[in-house]
């Protein structure tokens, strides 16, 4: 099999030993009522590293996904067991501070979704919650994540307009400046540039890749050159199974499970 790489060369070439592990998937479960949508999933996901989740829809990635920072709570038909350890922390258990949690481990969805106020107040909304009111400290934040974001360039100069007025690219990397103002660890990344132009698209690439030297990134994908350009690790899930876990150079160019060959050229998804 000859699959193609577009590894992008100014990305910097990540050291070979293996990360300590930021989470430890343990015998994990989901169900919606009686649909048993993600079966048995062990996995670790390293350190500032960036990992892949790919599979068809319908496949339990984006239901694995949410379930690491407790989004399936928001479905009342949604349980789970098993165990996702977080710094040795088991986060599914009921006694977990949810709100706390989300703060560490922030998530930005496939269409984004930035408030109905200004670009200035779309960063300092949460901040203001967590009780953060002086201005020059508000103000650092918002610059520094707005420039973590690639995106300050583009807005310093307007910050006080509505976030509305973006556009579809720059209303994504500002909800990504939005999560990295909480000073998360892990970014969770939902199909992020999936509704966005080509010139958008490599934007939130480069972001990606750029980020990932900070946070731990975990992000859904449907496009295979966008997993191969940007991860380095990837996850393939077919029906609930996590199929194949490997570097995502193995991955692509000499899977050990012939239906991780059959998806990644396209003989079905």
């Amino acid at each position: 099999m000859k699959f193609v790489l577009d590894k992008k060369q100014e990305r910097v070439t990540k050291e070979k030993e293996k990360k300590n592990a930021i989470l430890k998937v343990r015998n994990l479960n989901i169900y919606y009522g009686d649909n048993h949508a993600v079966h048995d999933i062990n996995m670790d996901i390293e350190e500032k590293s960036i990992t892949a989740l790919i599979g068809p829809s319908g496949c339990g990635k984006s239901t694995f996904l949410r379930s690491i920072n407790r989004m399936n709570d928001t479905i009342p038909i949604a349980k789970n067991n098993g165990e996702i350890l977080y710094e040795g922390l088991n986060i599914l258990e009921d006694d977990i501070e949810v709100v706390a949690l989300r703060k560490e481990i922030g998530m930005v969805f496939q269409k984004p979704n930035p408030f109905p106020m200004s670009i200035y107040n779309n960063i300092t909304h949460a901040l203001k919650f967590k009780g953060i009111r002086k201005k020059k400290e508000l103000n650092q934040i918002v610059e520094d994540s707005l420039k973590k974001a690639a995106l300050w360039d583009e807005v310093k100069d307007r910050l006080h307009e509505s976030a509305l007025s973006l556009s579809g690219g720059q209303q994504q990397r500002l909800c990504i400046a939005r999560s990295l103002a909480l000073k998360p660890r892990i970014l969770l990344l939902d199909e992020p540039s999936s509704a966005l132009d080509p010139i958008s698209n490599a934007k939130i690439e480069d972001l990606i890749m750029e980020l990932s030297s900070e946070y731990t990134i975990i992000i859904v994908t449907h496009n295979m050159q966008q997993a191969s350009r940007v991860a380095d690790k990837t996850a393939f899930f077919l029906s609930g199974d996590l199929m194949e876990y490997d570097e995502t150079s193995k991955i692509f160019t000499n899977p050990s499970n012939p239906k991780t060959e059959e998806y990644i050229t396209g003989k079905f998804g």
